[in-house]
């Protein structure tokens, strides 16, 4: 048996796979909290009930953060402070005595999408979430990009305005830093402008103003990772309570700004739902040769 789980600032995903294609039963769900003994806890119970007595060859799963150089721990987090410098993957080996393989929790989604979602049977897939807020990740040939410290497309500069680059026309910020996408296309930045939650903001150019800006920063992550596809996951963009970005709005946006390519790469919305990361699980256990 293998365990799989996907950590996330809002909720915990735990599941089970036989053979690292399909899961046992429908994943587990629970709430994450602010406590990193109360998650663990929680996880290795879950994990538990779900492998009975079967013996557990591998585990692997994601996390929301900036994971060490061994992936054993967690650097920095903005959702998951409470776990930042655990080594919750050695209290993992213990419990269940198999081998553990953590990535960071958007590239784990980003390696399933490539796999079995909307960026299966391409070579180079540039995977971004825009929900909370906004992450991202290379796939190449079916395998997470090597990086440093991983990969976080949502932080890069696209609209300044900073003691540097004090000329930009930009909204002021009090601490004269600049503004990254995160800062301005995410479901918090769209809630900050608004008052209110994104499923609840029925003003189309809200929308319409979010994918320019979306439209900017894929543009930079475009030319940077020259994907044949980008795969756009998250509840901005497949959320079922109520309106999303445009994908066509998107592309439109993109076309009037992506000159230096001959045409821009596809875009698709990601198609594996709130499971995505635990699809990316299964492809890594198969990938670290314990299947």
């Amino acid at each position: 048996m293998y365990i799989l789980f996907d950590i996330g600032g809002t909720n915990t995903r735990v599941a089970g796979s036989l053979d690292c294609e399909v899961m046992v039963a429908e994943p587990v769900v629970f709430e994450s909290s602010d406590n990193f003994e109360d998650d663990i806890d929680r996880l290795v119970e879950e994990a538990r009930m779900l492998v009975g007595g079967h013996l557990v060859r591998g585990i692997a799963g994601g996390i929301a953060g900036v994971l060490d150089d061994d992936k054993r721990s967690l650097v920095h987090s903005p959702n998951k402070k409470a776990w930042e410098g655990k080594n919750f993957v050695e209290r993992l080996e213990k419990e269940f005595g198999a081998p553990v393989f953590v990535e960071n929790d958007t590239a784990n989604v980003g390696l399933g999408e490539a796999h079995v979602g909307a960026g299966k049977g391409h070579d180079i897939v540039a995977y971004i979430t825009v929900s909370t807020g906004v992450g991202g990740a290379r796939i190449v040939d079916g395998r997470i990009d090597r990086a440093r410290f991983g990969f976080e497309p949502g932080h890069q500069i696209v609209n300044p305005h900073c003691k540097v680059c004090s000329e930009c026309v930009a909204l002021p910020v009090e601490d004269g830093s600049c503004f990254d996408m995160e800062d301005l296309a995410s479901g918090t930045a769209l809630e900050k402008r608004t008052g209110k939650k994104p499923y609840e903001v029925e003003d189309e150019e809200e929308w319409h103003t979010i994918a320019r800006l979306l439209a900017l920063g894929l543009h930079n992550t475009i030319v940077h990772w020259s994907p044949d596809v980008v795969v756009l996951g998250g509840s901005m963009m497949c959320g079922k309570l109520g309106p999303v970005v445009g994908i066509d709005d998107i592309k439109k946006h993109l076309r009037e700004t992506l000159h230096i390519f001959p045409e821009i790469p596809e875009i698709k919305k990601a198609e594996l739902g709130n499971f995505g990361g635990l699809h990316g699980a299964m492809v890594r256990l198969r990938q670290g040769g314990v299947v």
